[in-house]
């Protein structure tokens, strides 16, 4: 038995005018089943909420305002769901709709919720259908497009493998039907893509692209979880194993959850500026980043939420979730924490970003 994480994008549900086809829609839900009928666990991460929300509100074309955007998402995913669960029924299957935004999964007692969440969907034998909630999601807390989202749910659920179906059948080194050409059957790493055009291999419709799926491979392989890409058509031989598209192999080992979320989805509202002793005490120690080692603070923050930490040359290194205001911080820098609780009381003998809670990029 497997697990599999299975990535459908708004261009493999389509009609050519960006409503819902619901007969591409089986044949993805025709795969899923095929793949539960053989013992596999199967996540549907699916776009399709705004595209199924047009023919309703009497909408010719994908809007391009966030609030129309949003309002179709808000009829369209009804839609879309009720349509995954007829379809799904008739393969004696139960659909359950999950939503996720960005600060469902960074914030440290959330991404418990959702972990608890899919694992007991899996033990009821229900299909998860995921997406991202975008009918309250700002472009503030976005993860941007499902392609990422479906890697970071791979790692949550801890997947066997992630399927990232697209309207191109693989990678190819420019666009399919450009002469040259060349498919890539197998990425081991950053060096087997040295000859891709991703800015013209993929197509324009959707958030997405090749793109972001060439990054989500990146995020899921990076996290130990092999990824194929291929199309819709290719759906029931790709959650089957078989040598189809393109293969990512894994280039990297699990990591803790909640730091892999922090890392890739969220987005910061600071820096805190380290020296040269702080910046080895994170990256070779592993330590706590105390307010001794920070030199300068910017942006606005408020505590838990990410922000991320820099050398004086602006140097990224890691990404954490911060312990006070920015409005406190300012004051506190380049003092000891005995130092700042006897004068400042207990309460300020605390790490400004506790090891538990900070991502070394």
């Amino acid at each position: 038995m497997s697990r599999i994480v299975v990535k459908v994008g708004s261009s493999s549900l389509t009609t050519h005018d960006g409503h819902l086809d619901p007969a591409r829609v089986d044949v993805v839900v025709d795969a899923v089943a095929g793949a539960r009928g053989r013992g596999d666990e199967v996540v549907l991460v699916s776009s399709g909420a705004i595209a199924a929300g047009l023919g309703p509100l009497g909408l010719g074309a994908r809007p391009r305002d966030l609030p129309t955007q949003q309002a179709a998402a808000s009829v369209g995913q009804g839609a879309l769901v009720a349509r995954y669960t007829e379809r799904f029924a008739r393969h004696g299957l139960t659909v359950g709709q999950v939503l996720l935004t960005v600060d469902d999964v960074t914030r440290r007692g959330h991404y418990r919720n959702a972990y608890q969440t899919f694992a007991r969907l899996r033990e009821l034998g229900v299909v998860p259908v995921v997406n991202e909630n975008d009918t309250v999601a700002t472009s503030e807390i976005r993860f941007g497009d499902n392609d990422r989202l479906a890697a970071l749910v791979a790692h949550l659920v801890h997947a066997d493998l992630l399927v990232l179906l697209s309207d191109v059948d693989a990678l190819y080194t420019g666009h399919p039907s450009e002469p040259g050409s060349r498919r890539i059957e197998e990425v081991h790493g950053p060096q087997d893509l040295s000859d891709v055009d991703v800015a013209r291999v993929g197509s324009a419709v959707g958030t997405g692209g090749m793109v972001t799926k060439i990054e989500a491979a990146r995020i899921a392989t990076g996290a130990g979880i092999p990824v194929v890409l291929t199309s819709a058509p290719h759906a029931v031989e790709a959650l089957a194993d078989q040598p189809v598209g393109t293969r990512f192999r894994p280039t990297g080992r699990r990591r803790p959850t909640r730091l892999l979320w922090l890392a890739h989805a969220s987005q910061t509202k600071g820096v805190l500026t380290i020296d040269d002793g702080a910046e080895r005490a994170l990256t070779v120690r592993k330590a706590s980043l105390l307010p001794a080692g920070i030199t300068q603070v910017s942006g606005t923050f408020v505590a838990g939420e990410p922000v991320d930490v820099a050398t004086l040359d602006g140097r990224v290194v890691a990404r954490g979730l911060v312990n006070y205001d920015s409005e406190e911080l300012p004051s506190l820098l380049g003092r000891s924490t005995r130092e700042l609780a006897a004068e400042l009381g207990d309460e300020y003998e605390r790490e400004v970003v506790h090891r538990d809670d900070l991502m070394v990029l």
